[in-house]
């Protein structure tokens, strides 16, 4: 099979979308599949061939505007000359689709897109149009899935997954780890969808009756300006800035608590965060907000807590809970190793694999 991954960042560039596509480029050719990854930015794995739209003079112009449209516009002139290709992955949403479907329809090709997090439902009047050439699509969490069927989408034309996670790799951290009492941990890009704000008046709250506490924020971002301020007036929060992934594994391993205070915004939301899986193989106890849904890839309700988005209060009083119940602490990180079983790369690129001969 010929497959072309579309994706305008590629790791090293930060985040959870560019992590996911990569692995599944690099787990297709080693099941023996011709990849290629269109890209703006960023490397492709190892086996994997590397796809570089030229661009316009017409999309020079747009990416004045924006950069990610104008991409999916150079992809869109690119694909014919690309020769025979088996499918087209779009690792995006309504506004590429808009593009790259009539091309891919044309061209015979089947076009899937994943999508990654929330959509911007103010968008939603034109997602119908924008869709209406897209063979089939995978989402990552129930909110993707929730919004593409309020744009009316079939559910049938909907595969609901997650990212995978290493987790043999995993697992060696976690064996090798000495856990530190009182450390929390939160990883993710500083961004205002992260609501990290949140986490430090929790954790603020917190400290006041366990000064002992500590909090490390893994990621970088616009905000960090703005979060430190909030911060600086509480000893015991670390900003980090980016670290490579042994070094965040190394540190949530050693974790007591994981947590995710994501919300969901007008224009982006969460899917199924990489980072909280990858906490709950490690070993920590993993909080999310109810906007950071681990369903339904992680079935077991008793192998993380969630509490209420935007509530500091209830934040607080499930941190609380968590760390005052050793045993119970004990039972959720023991259940969370069952709950991610299902979630190593082999696995989850085999049922994406499988999708593309059933929409």
């Amino acid at each position: 099979m010929r497959i072309l991954h579309i994706s305008y960042r590629m790791p090293p560039e930060p985040g959870g979308k560019e992590r996911h596509t990569a692995r599944v480029a690099h787990e297709q050719a080693l099941r023996g599949h011709q990849v290629l990854v269109a890209l703006r930015h960023g490397e492709v794995p190892p086996g994997v061939a590397a796809v570089t739209p030229e661009r316009s003079r017409v999309t020079r112009a747009v990416a004045r505007r924006s950069d990610p449209l104008a991409f999916a516009v150079d992809c869109a002139r690119a694909l014919p000359r690309l020769g025979p290709l088996d499918v087209v992955h779009l690792h995006g949403d309504h506004r590429e689709a808009l593009f790259l479907g009539p091309v891919a329809r044309r061209l015979r090709v089947p076009l899937l897109v994943t999508v990654h997090g929330a959509l911007a439902m103010r968008h939603r009047a034109i997602m119908p149009w924008a869709f209406r050439h897209v063979a089939g699509f995978t989402a990552l969490g129930t909110r993707p899935t929730a919004d593409l069927r309020r744009a009316g989408v079939p559910a049938h034309a909907i595969l609901t997954i997650s990212s995978g996670v290493d987790l043999p790799r995993l697992e060696a951290f976690r064996a090798r780890a000495t856990p530190e009492p009182g450390l929390i941990v939160s990883v993710g890009s500083l961004v205002p969808v992260k609501n990290h704000a949140l986490t430090i008046e929790a954790f603020r709250r917190l400290r006041a009756v366990r000064p002992g506490m500590r909090l490390v924020i893994v990621g970088e971002g616009p905000e960090r300006a703005r979060l430190e301020r909030l911060a600086s007036a509480e000893r015991g929060v670390e900003f980090t800035g980016h670290l490579p992934g042994d070094e965040v594994y190394r540190l949530v391993s050693r974790a007591q608590v994981f947590v995710l205070s994501s919300c969901r915004l007008s224009s982006v939301g969460e899917g199924v965060p990489t980072a909280a899986l990858e906490a709950l193989a490690l070993g920590a106890a993993v909080v999310v907000s109810s906007d950071a849904t681990l369903d339904p890839v992680v079935a077991d309700r008793e192998a993380y807590r969630v509490f209420r988005s935007g509530s500091a209060d209830d934040l607080l009083a499930c941190l609380r809970s968590v760390l005052d119940g050793d045993e119970a602490r004990a039972r959720m990180t023991g259940r969370a190793r069952a709950a991610v079983a299902g979630l190593d790369w082999p696995l989850v690129a085999a049922r994406i694999e499988d999708w593309y001969g059933s929409p």
